[in-house]
């Protein structure tokens, strides 16, 4: 069965965030992954995972103004110097805490912005964000998302994501496969994986409709952890899922898991 990561953002939320790492770790996790981890000092995060000996498999870049409607800002003409700031603040907090990747959101394409721009724009960014991870031994990963939560979203389908990575021939630029996402985009969660192959760097689960537990919608979780190791898939598989009641009481699943 795969390895389990417990997402602190989306996960344990009835608590404060300082001590979300202890229930996870009361719960059984030995990793946990963060959206974005900068509202906190890197260095009170480093303890927190110290403190419970937690492993932090994965963050984001910084993703722009969130709270505004931004979804990442790769995607965005002119705004290139912001990117790069947020790339050297990303490796910051990745290398401070002993995180081996980091997720590039593609955004949102502003209102006027040509596709092939957006595009060309993208491309350009996750060169760099690769060039600057790698310099530290990182991975960097592109996650597709689904055009019905985050409307205009760029890059929204694997084989586009699959397409780019081997466009760009970056050796440390690797796929993170959200299942939630991509049963609404695509289906046939399997083939998805398979196709990936030795660029699977990530995976994120969620059941569809309503981004739960698993087992509260209409994805066969136990054949796709079976899946999962039949392709000899090694990494982490994130929980990034909103929890029907609180966070332990979603964790049925998991026991059933083997996690």
């Amino acid at each position: 069965m795969p390895r389990f990561s417990a997402n602190l953002s989306m996960l344990f939320t009835e608590l404060p965030f300082q001590e979300r790492f202890a229930a996870a770790a009361r719960a059984g996790f030995s990793a946990v992954e963060i959206q974005f981890p900068y509202g906190l000092p890197a260095v009170e995060l480093a303890s927190a995972l110290g403190d419970t000996r937690q492993r932090l498999v994965l963050h984001n870049l910084p993703p722009g103004d969130w709270d505004g409607g931004e979804r990442g800002i790769a995607c965005h003409p002119g705004r290139e110097a912001e990117f790069r700031d947020g790339v050297e603040q990303g490796l910051e907090y990745c290398v401070r805490l002993g995180c081996p990747q980091l997720n590039c959101l593609a955004g949102i394409p502003p209102p006027g912005v040509d596709p092939a721009e957006a595009w060309a724009v993208f491309r350009a960014n996750l060169r760099h964000a690769a060039s600057r991870l790698a310099a530290h031994h990182r991975r960097l990963l592109i996650e597709p998302i689904n055009t019905r939560d985050v409307p205009g979203f760029l890059l929204n389908r694997s084989d586009a994501a699959l397409a780019l990575i081997r466009e760009l021939r970056l050796d440390n630029l690797f796929l993170q496969y959200d299942v939630y996402h991509m049963q609404i985009m695509e289906g046939d969660l399997s083939r998805g994986l398979e196709r990936a192959g030795d660029r699977l760097g990530h995976v994120q689960i969620a059941d569809v409709p309503g981004r739960h537990q698993p087992g509260t919608g209409e994805i066969r979780f136990p054949h796709l952890f079976r899946w999962l190791a039949t392709l000899g898939y090694a990494g982490y598989v994130g929980c990034e899922y909103i929890p029907l009641a609180g966070t332990m009481e979603s964790l049925g699943w998991l026991k059933e898991a083997g996690g």
